[in-house]
């Protein structure tokens, strides 16, 4: 882990395009306001966000921290239950297991317009938000003398 100039892989759920740009542009505002490297891969929905941070893990790329990135609506279905619970609890399961400083940008909502509110970087700015929230997280590992 480099002391000076942080990474951070940010893994973005592009199911909703549009509104997965928008979190991303909030995201490396942030990160690039920081003066924070970034490296950034894309997975189908945010089902799929905590398999690609294990894959990162296995295969030996180091990153200071992660930023999950996605959207969530509800729809007709339990479906939404499923992919909202189970991508919160891969990523707590993740970070508790391997010590990682996670940042939580994956909006669940109950429709388009809530999560555009929360998206635009001019209103709620959620993936500005979980950006500085992987930030802080990181500066309390340091602060407790951790590693990756």
């Amino acid at each position: 882990m480099s002391l000076d100039k942080p990474h951070i892989l940010i893994v973005e759920a592009r199911y909703y395009e549009s509104i997965a740009d928008t979190l991303l542009a909030g995201a490396t505002r942030a990160l690039d306001a920081a003066g924070v490297e970034w490296t950034k891969v894309t997975v189908p929905g945010a089902f799929e966000i905590p398999s690609a941070i294990e894959y990162a893990i296995r295969g030996g790329r180091k990153f200071d921290g992660y930023l999950a990135l996605g959207c969530v609506i509800r729809g007709e279905t339990t479906h939404y239950d499923y992919v909202c619970g189970e991508s919160a609890r891969g990523l707590m399961d993740l970070s508790l297991r391997y010590g990682l400083a996670v940042g939580f940008g994956i909006l669940t909502v109950e429709n388009e317009a809530q999560a555009w509110a929360r998206a635009d970087t001019n209103k709620k700015d959620k993936g500005g938000e979980a950006a500085r929230a992987c930030l802080a997280m990181l500066a309390i590992k340091r602060q407790f003398g951790l590693k990756q």
